[in-house]
Parts: C-alpha cells; sequence; structure tokens
C-alpha cells in the first residue's frame, strides 16, 4: 500500500481535518491544527508530505521518526501539531486496513468505560449553579469551568473572591455529587496562583489546571507546596522531552497531552506511559473536533492511567459547528451516564461526513483567540 493524496479542510468553528489516501482505496482521517494558526499547520502538513507522499502508510514509527528527527530543527507547536494529524490518519488507515479499533494495535483494551467531563461557563464564567445542574440533568458526573478573567501579576483579592464563589455556588448546588475542575488556563500569574490554589481547597476541585503557564513550570513547586488539590497541566507540551521535565521533578498530579498537538496517537502513548512510570495520571486534553475526540479515545481504552477524557460538546468556542455536525453517525459519542464506551468501528471507528466537510472548507475560517489587557493597558493572558 502507497500513499498517493492528502488534502487539508479547515472548517469552522476553529478545527482542521487531514485526508490521507491510499491507491488501495483506504483512506484516514486526522486533526491538524493549532487553535489561532491553523493555516500554519496547514502548511507544515504540505512541507512533511515530502517524506510521506509515496511510502507505505503502514510504518507508522518509521514515518514518525523521519517527521520529527528529518529536520534539523524540530518541535514547537505547529511542526508538531502538523505531525499529530498525520499520525492519526496512519493509525486510521492501519485500523481500517486490519479491521479493527486502534486499540486492539496498542495491547487491546484495559477498561470497559471511561467518564467525560463538559464545559460550563465560558471565557468570562457566570451562572454556573443553573449550568452544573443543566449538565448534572444531562447525565454527566464531572465539568470544567474557567476560573478567572484577566488577572494581572499582582491583583485584587476581589477576583480571587469571584472563583471561590462560584466554587461555592457549584458545591451548593450539587453538593459532591458532581466533580468539577478549574482551569487557570495560563492566565494567572504565580502569586496569585498559589493564593487562589490554596483558598480553593475547602470546595474540593476534582483538580486545578494550568495553574502557570508551561514555560513557568518551575513555579509548580510552590503552588504544589501551597495546596493539597491535585495538580494537572500539559495542554502547551508537544513531545515527550517536554514532559520528561516534569514528571522528574514531580509536582504534578495528572498530565493533558493533547492528541492533535503533541505528535498524535504514537507520541502520546509513549508520553502516558512515562506518566504511569511516575505514578502519574493521564486526562488528554481535547477542546476540538471529533476526529481528535476519536484519537484519544482509542489512546484512552488501552492506557491504565487514563482517568478521565474532555469532549468539547457544547463548548462556548464551538460556534458555527459543534462536535457532531462533521459526523455520519454520532453514536461513538453518545455518552451514557457521563461515561463513553469503547469504540467498535475500524481505525479511529468514527464516520465522518466527507461532503460536509468539503461545503464547510470552501469558507474555511480564521480563528484567532481573543486578545486582552489589564485594567492599566498591558497585555493580559487569555
Amino acid at each position: 500500500m502507497k500513499i498517493t493524496g492528502f488534502e487539508v479542510f479547515p472548517v469552522l468553528p476553529r478545527w482542521q481535518f487531514l485526508k490521507i489516501e491510499t491507491d488501495e482505496g483506504l483512506c484516514g482521517w486526522g486533526e491538524p491544527v493549532v487553535e489561532g494558526r491553523a493555516h500554519t499547520v496547514k502548511a507544515a502538513v504540505e512541507e512533511l508530505s515530502y517524506y510521506f507522499m509515496g511510502k507505505d502508510p503502514a510504518n507508522i514509527e518509521d514515518l514518525w521518526q523521519t517527521f520529527y528527527r528529518g529536520g534539523f530543527y524540530r518541535g514547537g507547536p505547529e511542526v508538531m501539531s502538523a505531525i499529530a494529524g498525520i499520525d492519526q490518519a496512519l493509525w486510521d488507515i492501519k485500523g481500517k486496513a486490519l479491521n479493527t479499533p486502534i486499540y486492539n494495535l496498542l495491547g487491546g483494551k484495559c477498561r470497559d468505560r471511561l467518564k467525560v467531563y463538559c464545559w460550563i461557563g465560558g471565557d468570562r464564567p457566570s451562572d454556573i449553579a443553573a449550568e452544573v445542574l443543566k449538565k448534572q440533568r444531562e447525565g454527566y458526573s464531572a465539568v470544567k469551568m474557567n476560573a478567572s478573567e484577566e488577572m494581572h501579576y499582582i491583583d485584587s483579592f476581589k477576583k480571587i473572591d469571584a472563583v471561590l464563589s462560584r466554587a461555592r455556588a457549584i458545591r451548593e448546588a450539587v453538593g459532591m455529587n458532581m466533580e468539577f475542575a478549574i482551569d487557570f488556563h495560563g492566565r494567572i500569574h504565580k502569586s496569585m496562583a498559589k493564593a487562589l490554589a490554596k483558598e480553593l481547597e475547602p470546595y474540593h476541585p476534582m483538580f486545578i489546571e494550568e495553574p502557570v503557564l508551561s514555560e513557568n513550570i518551575e513555579a509548580l513547586r510552590d503552588i504544589a507546596n501551597a495546596t493539597s488539590t491535585p495538580i494537572a497541566t500539559g495542554e502547551r507540551m508537544f513531545s515527550r522531552w517536554d514532559f520528561k521535565k516534569i514528571l522528574t521533578e514531580g509536582y504534578v498530579d495528572i498530565i493533558q497531552p493533547d492528541l492533535s498537538h503533541a505528535g498524535g496517537i504514537s507520541e502520546c502513548r509513549k508520553i502516558a506511559a512515562m506518566a504511569e512510570a511516575f505514578d502519574v495520571a493521564v486526562a488528554p486534553h481535547c477542546p476540538l473536533g471529533p476526529v481528535a475526540l476519536a484519537a484519544c479515545t482509542q489512546l484512552d481504552m488501552c492506557t491504565p492511567n487514563a482517568f478521565i477524557q474532555e469532549q468539547s460538546m457544547g463548548i462556548h468556542y464551538n460556534q458555527g459547528g459543534d462536535l457532531l455536525d462533521y459526523l455520519e453517525d454520532a453514536s461513538p459519542f453518545r455518552y451514557k451516564d457521563g461515561f463513553i464506551d469503547p469504540p467498535t468501528g475500524a481505525g479511529l471507528g468514527v464516520r465522518v461526513d466527507e461532503a460536509k466537510i468539503h461545503k464547510m472548507a470552501e469558507a474555511g475560517h480564521n480563528w484567532k483567540n481573543p486578545v486582552w489587557r489589564n485594567y492599566d493597558g498591558t497585555i493580559a493572558e487569555w
């Protein structure tokens, strides 16, 4: 079997799909994108096509190593996201060729189901109690919300109080019958993050996410010493070598590799195995589309230290398209009591609506994240 062609499709709301074709009629799908840099990732896929066109798609590891090590300059979000999408598509082809889900090619499933969580609150959270009750009625047992809007290096304690009031509202609404995580989103600097992490403890969040930016990872030591709440991070880390430092230093409890950013199924499988050796849990990051979530689900099913899966159905970013809109069959993502079952279809286990993808790609998108400023006019983290 040889690879004969590929197409890249930027589609609303902020996603990008990749189709890789073969001379035997099988095709594979991937989701290579960096939110806000889709066109750059598309160009990176086109650059990398030099290494995969005409090659046997079954040789996934050799192709991956060529993509990564074949260039003198390597890594970074755009290149690793391009590799990720190609890798997903190659695994999809292999699974289809062998008529089996990808997890069966990675040792087989190690679980019967996996918990999923959904988003509430948006970028500037409000009316949290009503939202969490709605999600509970829909069957979810876990949610996540952003902690705060913009916050300066040292800011008013009123902003911390606002976060605490939302955490309190969740506990008053659902008690301990629902888990909630709080995403600091790298918006909060070390001093304020340390204070907030400590103050949140009485509300027992499932975890706090990205309490500081990944480039300030040394600050996790002080935050970990200030709280007993599990700390999660990793959505802005792109390879084993990025995760090596946080695992060896021992200040995180959960890693969150993104299978559309961190080298795909192949690399995230290795990252998860590294984490298991350090007694660290895995919760793959996935605020993206159905192909990315399908890749996550395949990895989750054969990864013993995976404990929960993010998914984007109804997330505030999904303007103009939602998780199920690009699928011919939505059944793989029909959650039962807040859990997802192992997929049974071959490859990634999803059938995309190719006609709709082509139609939506005609308009494409140029999504950019907001640019926020602090009260004094300085740029704030989003």
